[in-house]
C-alpha cells in the first residue's frame, strides 16, 4: 500500500528535507534539502557532527585576521562542510543561508553569497546545486535579483507577505519559502478563541494564493511551502511545486496510509482571478504593504532576529575553539 509521503510526491510536489541533520535524510529520499543556522546549531550539539566544526576552525585560522572575521569565515566554512555533506546524499540542491545580520544590507548579502558559492567550489560543487538562503526583505529581495542575474539561484525565506512573495517573482528568484506553520502560530496566538483546521489555516491559505498568483501571471519561480506544524498543513498543499519538510513530520507521512489528494494545481490556478500588482521597484511601496500587514511585518522581524541569534552563538561557539 501507498503512504502518505509516496503519496503526496505522486502529487507532483517535490519533497524537501528540513533539517541540518544529514544522517535522517536519506531515508525519505528528498530531492533537495534546506537548513538555516538554527537547524545546523542544533545539528553541532550531536556528537557525530564534532568532526565538521575542526576543517571549519583550520580553514579560519590560515585566513588569519582579527578573531571576529576568522569566526565569519569559520561559519560560513561550517555551513559549506554541513551543505557538502548533505549533496552527498540528495540528487538537487541544498539551501544555505546567508548571515541574517546582513538581511537589511543589499552588498553585504552578495558579497557573502559571493563567498559561500566559492567555498563551494573549492570543495568541488557548482553553484548549480546550491540555493543561497536570503531573508525576503527589501534590500534581501534586491540582492537576490542581481545574484540571479549572474547566474547564482537564491531561496528566499522568512517570507509571510503576499506583497514579499509579488516582488520575489519580479525579481526571478529561482525559488520562495513561505512559512506556513509561523503564519498559523501568529493568527492562534491572536485569536486564541478560534480552531483552525486545514481548510481554514491562514498559513495553507497564504501558499494557495500566491501558488494562483504564480500561475496566473506565468512567473516561473517555485513556490516551497516551509515550517509546517501538522501533517494537516502539508497534505493541504498537495500539489505545490516543492513542501520543505522536517523529518519528524516526514516520519508521520511515512507511516500513513491515508489519502493525499492533489489540492493544488496550475491548470485551475485562473478559476479565481488575481489582478496584478508590483512591488519590487518602488521600496516605499513593498515597505508600506509590509508595515500594513501586522502578521508579516512582525514575523519577518521575529524571525531575522531568531536567525541573527542562533548564527552568533555558533560564531561564539567557533570563537571559543579559535582562541
Amino acid at each position: 500500500m501507498t503512504n502518505a509521503l509516496d503519496a503526496l510526491k505522486a502529487t507532483g510536489t517535490v519533497v524537501v528535507s528540513d533539517t541540518g541533520d544529514f544522517g535522517s535524510i536519506d531515508a525519505f529520499k528528498p530531492q533537495d534539502a534546506t537548513t538555516n543556522p538554527s537547524l545546523i546549531l542544533a545539528a553541532t550539539k550531536l556528537e557525530k557532527y564534532a568532526k565538521l566544526i575542526d576543517p571549519a576552525v583550520e580553514y579560519a585560522k590560515k585566513k588569519g585576521g582579527e578573531l571576529e572575521v576568522q569566526a565569519e569565515n569559520a561559519l560560513d566554512r561550517l555551513l559549506v562542510e554541513f551543505g557538502s555533506e548533505i549533496l552527498k546524499i540528495i540528487p538537487g540542491r541544498v539551501s544555505t543561508e546567508v548571515d541574517a545580520k546582513f538581511s537589511f544590507d543589499t552588498q553585504a548579502t552578495i558579497n557573502k553569497a559571493h563567498q559561500i558559492i566559492d567555498l563551494y567550489k573549492e570543495n568541488g560543487i557548482s553553484k548549480d546545486r546550491i540555493l543561497i538562503k536570503i531573508a525576503s526583505t527589501y534590500e534581501g529581495i534586491q540582492a537576490a535579483k542581481k545574484l540571479e542575474e549572474e547566474g547564482i539561484h537564491c531561496n528566499l525565506t522568512l517570507l509571510f507577505g503576499f506583497g514579499q512573495a509579488v516582488a520575489c517573482a519580479e525579481a526571478g528568484v529561482t525559488l520562495i519559502s513561505p512559512f506556513v506553520g509561523r503564519i498559523l502560530d501568529w493568527y492562534k496566538k491572536a485569536n486564541p478563541d478560534t480552531n483552525y483546521t486545514s481548510e481554514t489555516d491562514p498559513g495553507v491559505k497564504s501558499v494557495q494564493k500566491i501558488f494562483n498568483y504564480y500561475k496566473q501571471h506565468g512567473y516561473k519561480t517555485i513556490v516551497m511551502g516551509a515550517s509546517f506544524r501538522n501533517i494537516g498543513e502539508i497534505t493541504a498543499l498537495a500539489g505545490c511545486d516543492y513542501l520543505t519538510i522536517a523529518p519528524k513530520l516526514l516520519d508521520e507521512l511515512a507511516k500513513s496510509n491515508d489519502a493525499v489528494p492533489k489540492k493544488l494545481d496550475a491548470k485551475d490556478a485562473d478559476s479565481a482571478p488575481i489582478d496584478k500588482v508590483s512591488y519590487l521597484n518602488d521600496e516605499t511601496k513593498f515597505k508600506w504593504a509590509l508595515f500594513e500587514d501586522q502578521m508579516a511585518f512582525e514575523k519577518l522581524h521575529e524571525g531575522i532576529r531568531g536567525f541573527a541569534k542562533d548564527g552568533q552563538t555558533l560564531k561564539d561557539l567557533l570563537k571559543a575553539k579559535l582562541q
